[in-house]
């Protein structure tokens, strides 16, 4: 017969699994450990994004630091241009990383005005990746009809076509995807927001690049927000290369 185990031992028990989920809680928390990192280390091929919540960025010093590649918030909706962006574009096209902008999609104005936007702040340039939609549900109590923002969505992308001559890259949550664009728009890449583990899009579709972490610290930036989103490429840096604009 089993030994019983006796109401102290199991209560030292749960009091060690409590106390070790509460470590492991805080450690994640700041970005100590975090459970994606072990399954992102199999690409070999690393980015970084950024906006004005990075402050100052001292660009050599952060492209030094196994990047290859960064997206840099350029606008949002029709009018707003992030304050840093024009700073940031500059500094990090003198680097070593291939650089792009994003544009994050607003539900209260047209896909055509937020296109022309972007499209004056920053104009089709020979050597940088395409543009990026980051297309997610934000602020509001209860997500947009999905007709209405795939509506705006189509527009942004036919403009960005028609400014830039390429395809935008779309970036979105897991939550967005699935209520606006799976099963749909196969000729788009995808940029999947999955931050606790690897993704899986629900319609099989192959995801290009993969953000892995919101809870990462490198040295070369100053800013209220002291954690920097890290990225992986599905491909080698030559085939990111394919994507640069001609």
């Amino acid at each position: 017969m089993a030994p019983r185990i006796s109401a102290r031992t199991w209560l030292r028990v749960s009091v060690s699994l409590l106390i070790a989920v509460a470590v492991l809680a805080v450690l994640g928390f700041h970005g100590i450990v975090w459970p994606n990192r072990a399954f992102a280390a199999g690409y070999g091929v690393r980015g970084i994004d950024v906006s004005h919540h990075q402050g100052e960025i001292d660009w050599d010093v952060l492209a030094g630091q196994s990047l290859d590649f960064a997206w840099i918030k350029a606008t949002e909706g029709s009018s707003h241009v992030d304050p840093r962006f024009a700073e940031n574009w500059a500094l990090a096209r003198e680097t070593g990383l291939l650089v792009g902008a994003y544009h994050f999609m607003s539900f209260e104005s047209s896909g055509t005005t937020q296109a022309e936007h972007l499209a004056r702040q920053v104009p089709a340039t020979p050597g940088t990746l395409p543009p990026v939609i980051d297309l997610e549900h934000y602020g509001l109590a209860e997500p947009p009809d999905p007709e209405q923002v795939r509506r705006i969505f189509e527009d942004l992308v036919a403009g960005i076509e028609a400014h830039h001559g390429v395809t935008p890259v779309v970036y979105v949550t897991e939550d967005a995807y699935d209520r606006y664009l799976a099963g749909r728009y196969p000729g788009l890449r995808v940029w999947i927001r999955s931050i606790f583990v690897p993704p899986r899009l629900p319609d099989g579709r192959d995801w290009t690049f993969w953000q892995y972490s919101n809870r990462d610290r490198l040295d070369g930036y100053e800013g209220r927000e002291p954690y920097i989103d890290m990225n992986v490429f599905a491909g080698s840096r030559g085939d990111l290369e394919s994507m640069l604009l001609r």
